[in-house]
């Protein structure tokens, strides 16, 4: 597989490099980050001690000449332009940038009737695992219990809450027949009031090197689940976006997640 980076001097950026330099399948063609970043013209993968031969790259067209897949876990505004160049360009994408609107995410769609994308708001398999049972959880104690999701992230983040957050969210509100949209609470303060039971509440956590943590409580009347998912490493998100690689190879076009690149739909 021939791929390209983009955010090639960033945490994730650099993990990302990490996973396809020591790849059997893969290759890295192309790295590209901002015109302002310090390592453009310098080798990728020089931070691990062992020259690429690829140079971080400023433009798009070159960084991605050659290659066949993108993997971006930039930002939105970013994404959506390197997603318009490989929908013209037939390069498949792996998106795992978060904090779009929901005109982001038909841009989104709308790329992916020109060539194969997978987008999820985590690329971890053990977090889509998680999602699954989330889903079955969520069928289980419809009644009775309140639900919580508790995220925490490090202090670098900007958008809250997480993609992951939501996504979770989501994932138990389909469950449940409803809409997230009109049951998430994402605030209390002051004289809230007694809780609504059909409610999702979200509460955020920002501080410190923290990779991402995520918890669902079920709280009943006796008792409490809680499901829990914790990142110690970014590398569980750069071995997904592998998997998302290999689940495109013979995909030409179409929108696909993590829950179908791991068989869980």
């Amino acid at each position: 597989m021939k791929i390209a980076v983009v955010g090639a001097s960033g945490r994730m950026g650099r993990m990302l490099i990490e996973a396809i330099v020591n790849a059997d399948d893969a290759v890295l063609t192309g790295a590209v980050d901002l015109p302002s970043s310090p390592n453009i013209g310098a080798d990728a993968s020089q931070f691990l001690g062992k020259p690429c031969g690829v140079r971080i790259e400023s433009d798009l067209a070159r960084g991605l000449a050659g290659a066949e897949y993108l993997i971006d876990f930039t930002r939105p505004e970013g994404t959506l332009k390197h997603l318009e160049y490989c929908a013209a360009h037939g390069i498949k994408v792996i998106v795992g940038t978060t904090g779009f609107d929901d005109a982001g995410k038909m841009a989104i769609a709308e790329a992916a009737k020109k060539t194969a994308v997978v987008f999820a708001p985590n690329m971890s398999v053990g977090v889509n695992v998680t999602m699954k049972l989330l889903e079955m959880a969520a069928k289980s104690f419809a009644t009775g219990y309140d639900i919580e999701i508790i995220e925490a992230h490090h202090r670098h983040k900007i958008d809250a809450p997480s993609g992951t957050a939501l996504k979770m969210g989501e994932v138990i509100a389909d469950a449940l027949g409803r809409d997230l949209k009109e049951c998430a609470v994402y605030a209390r303060e002051g004289v809230t009031g007694e809780r609504d039971p059909s409610s999702i509440g979200f509460a955020t956590i920002r501080g410190g090197d923290i990779v991402g943590d995520h918890t669902v409580l079920f709280a009943g009347i006796g008792e409490r689940i809680e499901i829990s998912h914790k990142s110690s490493s970014r590398v569980s998100y750069a071995m997904g976006s592998l998997r998302a690689a290999r689940f495109l190879a013979d995909k030409v076009t179409g929108l696909y997640d993590m829950q179908e690149v791991l068989g869980l739909r």
